[in-house]
């Protein structure tokens, strides 16, 4: 058990699993709401309970897969229910081109149009049978003309005038008949039993305001009345109801604006969106569009939303920010075994998950946390893994998910950026584009990752080749720092920040040099500063010419006065040191309780946490320069931070990740100790409540 385990009380996941009285998630009660279904964002939760008895809009911001349209959907079903409304467009004898609107109650929409319809149907055959009259009045006309003059042309002729009167008739009639039925524009389902949700994530302009069709007949009595070319938006049909908009920074501005009169008039008339459609002369009275708006994006959607829209949301509403991890306790350990057994009952297809299958989902969600005592909240991604585990069980026709169809779903169910990562390893080990043994002047084994910015959980590891050279200036005033790779703007910066670590503990005056700085194959860029460290090992090595040795891989931010500083993805970088076949890795003291690699892993590389550039180097150095390269950097630093003892600082001792929770420096631990548990009381664990007893969230 780890020190934070040990502090806080939580028991390793393999004794709280087996302390569940729990055979298969298919036991677990799933709350009814969906409100009570939300996992770890109970901050949310309780604003969205809030904002939907009060009636107010909600901003809500957080990383992909955490919740946010699960919220917005829960507000649906807790807003009070009003009386919802049917709304009518009708013809305009006045000006055809502002059809004229109604409102009804709920369900009088259908029979007035019904009613109308009838109406119109029985006055259309009246005209018919008026019609048929007058033609057969015409005939018998013509044929007793024919007969009393004796000329048959008469006959002919009638026959003409009847065929020609009954089609210009048929149109009238039809025409007058139809344009005084109503067009049923909203109308709501209450099988349902909650209020309206709309969701107009990526609508356009039309189908988020509302848009009047094109009519390529505007004349000769083939034209389509203005009313029934009338088509309602998002904004109206989710009148009395809920309109969720994820990504609100994709809306364009106009549509912004308009929306933010839509929420501050509570009505919007409908009108033609294109120019050069027919239905541009339309616009109709103002449409009711009473509606609460639920926004969502990730943290940059901010930038993209209008001003204005976002200063009438958080005066009349809340704005929330969803939490990407949690807490690693029972309780919500707890919460993430309802989660899979929700994902098993939402998807209808696969099996349920036994003890063992649930365990290594945990530790996956321990994992894609990214720090240790936590779990993630992730879960649309972790829900991804739970759906494969079920295909392949379902596959191997296994009434249950198990631990083995979980692992193999984790090999299989790889992001996009992990097999591009393990191809990249394999095809640099191939070319040997970096060492893996021996020792070697100026070249460090940096570790970088794919995927930071691609709003994934998952990120995966590469190595990343550091190569530097020292040569005379080929300016005679002073010499440069050189860096190739095509680096962002951080990642220059940081280059140039290990300059003045350079300085000052080799005590060389670097504009003598020109110092070449190569990231080997960066063909995809370089950004961020946790090459830090390797740039700075790379360059004193090639300066002091002292070799590197090549098992070592690292990564780790440096400040200006040589601390390491920590660094994200430290997980996803040891484990492509591991597969590439490096045996050390040094990382940021700082991030040891940030390393969750999977047990494959454990016994195929040592960690070494380290503080300062000093012990960087102290470890990935060799060769007789090396003592005294250390002691000029002891002198530096015993003279910032003087030294409790007059012995010399010990190296630091590679630690071995046993299990997630545990550290056990290598050189005290014996293989009995590898393989022995740790032996705790395991405390008293609540179980999870089973289908006839469901606890809220």
């Amino acid at each position: 058990m780890s020190e934070a385990e040990h502090m806080s009380g939580v028991p390793p996941l393999d004794q709280w699993i087996e302390s569940l009285d729990l055979e298969s998630t298919e036991e677990i009660a799933i709350p009814e709401k969906l409100i009570s279904q939300v996992i770890g964002q109970e901050k949310a939760v309780q604003v969205v309970k809030k904002a939907a008895e009060q009636r107010r809009h909600v901003i809500l911001i957080g990383d992909p897969g955490t919740g946010k349209s699960m919220l917005a959907r829960s507000m649906a079903e807790l807003l009070p229910r009003e009386e919802l409304q049917d709304i009518l467009a009708y013809h305009n004898p006045e000006d055809p081109n502002r059809p004229k609107i109604r409102v009804v109650p709920h369900g009088k929409g259908k029979e007035i149009v019904k009613r109308q319809k009838l109406k119109a149907e029985e006055e259309k055959q009246k005209k018919t049978f008026l019609l048929t009259m007058v033609v057969f009045t015409l005939v018998i006309v013509s044929i007793f003309g024919a007969i009393v003059y004796g000329d048959m042309m008469y006959i002919f002729y009638g026959i003409i005038a009847a065929a020609f009167i009954m089609i210009a008739s048929r149109m009238y009639v039809q025409q007058r008949s139809d344009i005084n039925v109503p067009k049923l524009l909203v109308s709501f389902d209450t099988k349902k039993g909650n209020a309206p949700f709309e969701d107009a994530t990526g609508a356009h302009a039309g189908a988020l305001l509302g848009d009047v069709r094109h009519d390529p007949f505007q004349s000769g009595g083939l034209e389509t009345p203005a009313h029934e070319r009338v088509e309602p938006g998002a904004i109206h049909k989710a009148n009395k109801g809920v309109l969720f908009i994820d990504e609100i920074n994709t809306l364009r501005i106009e549509s912004q604006q308009n929306l933010l009169t839509a929420l501050q008039e509570k009505q919007f008339p409908i009108m033609g969106q294109s120019e050069r459609s027919s239905g541009a002369m339309v616009k109709t009275e103002p449409v009711p569009c009473d509606f609460i708006l639920v926004a969502a994006g990730n943290v940059d959607a901010l930038r993209g939303m209008h001003p204005a829209l976002r200063s009438r949301i958080r005066g009349y509403g809340y704005e929330v920010y969803l939490r990407s991890t949690m807490e690693d306790t029972i309780q919500n350990r707890e919460k993430l075994v309802r989660f899979i057994a929700q994902e098993v009952i939402k998807d209808g297809k696969i099996p349920h998950f036994d003890k063992g299958a649930v365990l290594e989902v945990l530790r996956e969600a321990q994992r894609r946390a990214g720090r240790r005592g936590k779990l993630t909240l992730r879960l649309r991604e972790l829900g991804g893994l739970v759906r494969v585990a079920g295909d392949i069980a379902r596959e191997e026709k296994s009434p249950i998910v198990t631990r083995e169809h979980v692992l193999a779903a984790k090999s299989v169910a790889k992001s996009l950026e992990q097999q591009i990562a393990d191809k990249y390893i394999e095809k640099r080990k191939e070319y040997q584009n970096f060492l893996t043994k021996g020792t070697a002047v100026g070249l460090v084994n940096g570790l970088a990752v794919l995927g930071a910015d691609t709003g994934m959980n998952e990120q995966s590891g590469i190595i990343m080749p550091i190569a530097a050279e020292v040569t005379a200036p080929q300016s005679r005033e002073e010499g440069r720092i050189i860096a190739t790779g095509k680096l962002g703007e951080i990642a220059k910066e940081a280059v140039q920040n290990v300059s003045a670590v350079i300085k000052k503990y080799t005590g060389r005056d670097i504009s003598n040099y020109d110092v070449h700085v190569q990231f080997v194959g960066s063909y995809e860029g370089v950004e961020g500063d946790s090459a830090s460290i390797s740039v700075a090992t790379a360059v004193i090595s090639a300066m002091e010419n002292i070799p590197v040795n090549q098992e070592i891989a690292m990564t780790g931010s440096l400040n200006v006065r040589g601390d390491v500083l920590p660094v994200g993805g430290v997980t996803a970088k040891i484990e492509a040191a591991a597969e590439a076949g490096l045996k050390k890795v040094i990382i940021p003291k700082t991030n040891m309780r940030d390393v969750l690699i999977e047990t494959k892993y454990k016994e195929m590389v040592k960690i070494y946490p380290v503080e300062t550039i000093r012990d960087v180097l102290e470890i990935a150095l060799v060769g007789g320069k090396k003592q005294a390269l250390l002691n000029k950097f002891s002198a530096i630093i015993s003279s910032r931070f003087p030294p409790k003892s007059k012995k010399e600082r010990p190296m630091p001792k590679p630690t071995v990740v046993v299990n997630k929770k545990r550290e056990i420096p290598a050189a005290v631990q014996s293989q009995d100790q590898e393989r022995q548990k740790p032996k705790s009381p395991s405390p008293s664990v609540p179980v999870i409540s089973k289908k006839k007893d469901v606890p809220p969230v």
